[in-house]
């Protein structure tokens, strides 16, 4: 391919942040100077191996915003001839992610959630705070070199308002703060050398449950160093996989399927099935993957999961790797999750060390290593698919199935993708065995299950409880709405979700006792709004939302998604096209034709809250608590 690269050429600094991930140029066709007597004939006629590296598209552009704080076009340039990639199709990469930037902007850019449990724990306020000392999100004039922009969800839910500070440099650094008490302690957070390490105080606060005895899954947090692999060891980590290799890979597939486990990102599919669908699947090499993409509004368990107990994801991962016949894991953590990413990449590096990943492992002659990958802000990089093009370096699209993953997934190969809270229950089921865990709970979900309560509630945080309690046994264990204040609206898992009222809260919090009542569980959001909350502003924000993150690329959800926030803008206005029955019978087709038609996931579900909000909410587009 004769690839036509013009102005601007990288500078020094531009070609070493590249060459920082892609390695220094060995030739032409990686981006160096040509010559023919020094080249062999094979790597002058093609560049194969270079195009072959385009899964560190991401990585690449990510050490190039790191450094700069945006992607110059010299840079671009450079990473096109690196990779031997068409410019449209980095650009198009480039451009698809929110926390890339292809115009200059400050160094330091702050981030602020303004998505619904921020925005009701005082985000709007803070965003006027913002407007007054650094001046118009995402405007040129900067005060000390800082700018600000607003952010859908953090994933920081339970310590809102939150924001994410990214600080570019040859030292960049990137660092969550929650809740936000004032700028100034902000700014005071930014000017320090380093920032802090978050220990274990951070994290109790986080799970109100912290140090209680009899948690299974949420155990160690608060309580065990994620930094220290001997001390997982010493509380019983690591054992697991050590009798995963003495059952063999059938008979761990066996105790999985016995357990009944499934997925915990929000489609509940039989965990199970999946691994024994790749471990028989011919074609070579097998992957796995940890999808720790958590971008659902109102959601943080795998962050703090990943945070606080890392060692046992890995091991989860490594579990599910030789039940497999696994030769490689991607782990794929959200973008704006830099301590949990930290955290992760501490744990693999520890693992490798100590033998847990690697060739051989415990002697066994199995062989299989671990990669970190950062997203870059994309909602739709959850879907799995979308997650696969990530990594191999494309538009986070997702795509058609079938073909399904445990036959053509990554890089055209079996994969396994299982979320972080899924691969945290591995290493309990096969230490206690499938058929005791699945005595817990109820027939139809059986396990614990991690709920990340939040919004107006005296002990927000991250709650375990076993399948079957109710959602108003979880809302009085984090202790009520504070003010004695009465329920609005309860949203249950997320914002492709579903709005109760709290006429529901004795249904039970299982597959199906929410089924039953036309909600789901999702992933495991039950965020609460008191009366007082505007509930016509919430609906408007997650229609923004999914207009945002709709990735464009089917017609139902690109246009329907637009329609569906333009459809609620004059419903709250009163400008109604025509009588306000025939709007609303008019939302509910757009609905449908998204859940019918849309390629994904996303599509398939933007309309559910907005629809469920509608017919379980009295008076919600008028009265005293619409527009």
């Amino acid at each position: 391919m004769d690839i036509r690269i013009h102005e601007p050429e990288a500078d020094e600094a531009e070609r070493a942040a590249v060459d920082a991930v892609l390695g220094a140029p060995v030739s032409a066709w990686a981006g160096g100077a040509r010559n023919i007597e020094t080249e062999g004939h094979s790597t002058i006629l093609g560049g194969h191996a270079a195009r072959a590296g385009r899964d560190l598209l991401l990585p690449v552009l990510h050490s190039v915003q790191d450094r700069f704080g945006w992607l110059p076009a010299g840079a671009l340039n450079y990473i096109c001839r690196r990779l031997t990639l068409p410019p449209a199709e980095v650009f198009g990469v480039a451009t698809f992610y929110h926390l890339f930037s292809l115009t200059p902007r400050a160094a330091a850019v702050i981030h602020v959630c303004d998505d619904i449990a921020c925005r009701i724990n005082g985000a709007e306020h803070l965003c006027s705070q913002m407007d007054k000392t650094f001046g118009p999100q995402n405007g040129s004039a900067k005060q000390a070199g800082i700018a600000w922009k607003g952010s859908p969800c953090l994933g920081q839910c339970e310590r809102a308002p939150a924001v994410l500070v990214t600080q570019a440099g040859e030292a960049p650094r990137l660092f969550s703060h929650a809740p936000v008490e004032s700028i100034a302690q902000l700014v005071s957070k930014m000017d320090r050398a380093a920032s802090h390490a978050e220990g274990l105080e951070s994290l109790r606060q986080s799970v109100p449950q912290a140090a209680q005895p009899g948690l299974r899954l949420i155990g160690r947090i608060g309580r065990v160093d994620p930094g220290r692999l001997d001390a997982y060891r010493a509380d019983g980590g690591y054992a697991a996989l050590k009798r995963a290799v003495e059952m063999g890979p059938e008979g761990v597939i066996r105790e999985v399927l016995a357990s009944n486990l499934v997925g915990r990102g929000g489609a509940a599919f039989p965990t199970a099935r999946k691994w024994e669908a790749v471990a028989k699947a011919p074609a070579r090499p097998h992957y796995v993957v940890c999808n720790a993409d958590e971008s659902e509004p109102g959601t943080f368990k795998d962050r703090l999961l990943m945070e606080g107990d890392p060692f046992a994801v890995i091991e989860g991962i490594t579990i599910a790797a030789y039940a497999t016949g696994s030769e490689r894991g991607y782990f794929y953590v959200r973008g704006e999750y830099p301590l949990a990413a930290r955290r992760i990449a501490s744990a693999i590096e520890a693992a490798q060390e100590a033998g847990l990943l690697g060739q051989n492992i415990l002697g066994s002659g199995f062989d299989f290593d671990i990669e970190l990958r950062r997203g870059a802000g994309a909602y739709i990089c959850g879907e799995e698919t979308a997650l696969f093009n990530s990594i191999e370096g494309r538009r986070g699209e997702p795509r058609n199935k079938p073909p399904f993953p445990v036959d053509v997934g990554l890089f055209g190969k079996p994969t396994v993708v299982n979320n972080v809270e899924t691969l945290a229950n591995v290493p309990l089921i096969i230490s206690e065995g499938g058929a005791a865990y699945a005595g817990v709970g109820t027939k139809g979900s059986s396990g614990p299950k991690l709920f990340c309560v939040c919004g107006h509630i005296r002990r927000p945080g991250l709650y375990e409880v076993l399948f079957g309690r109710t959602l108003g046994d979880l809302i009085e264990m984090a202790g009520g709405v504070p003010g004695g204040k009465g329920i609005r609206a309860i949203l249950l898992g997320g914002a492709a979700g579903i709005f109760v009222g709290p006429e529901k809260l004795d249904v039970p919090l299982t597959f199906e006792g929410t089924r039953a009542i036309g909600a789901t569980i999702g992933s495991g959001v039950v965020m609460v709004f008191d009366e007082t909350v505007d509930m016509a502003d919430i609906l408007t924000r997650i229609a923004a939302f999914f207009r945002d993150e709709s990735c464009g690329q089917c017609v139902p959800c690109r246009v329907g998604t637009v329609r569906q926030e333009e459809l609620l803008a004059r419903l709250r206005s009163g400008k109604t096209f025509g009588s306000r029955s025939g709007e609303l019978a008019l939302l509910k087709e757009i609905g449908q034709a998204m859940r019918d038609a849309s390629i994904c996931g996303l599509g398939q579900t933007a309309s559910n809250s907005v629809e469920s909000a509608l017919a379980n909410l009295n008076g919600i587009l008028s009265g005293s608590n619409g527009a």
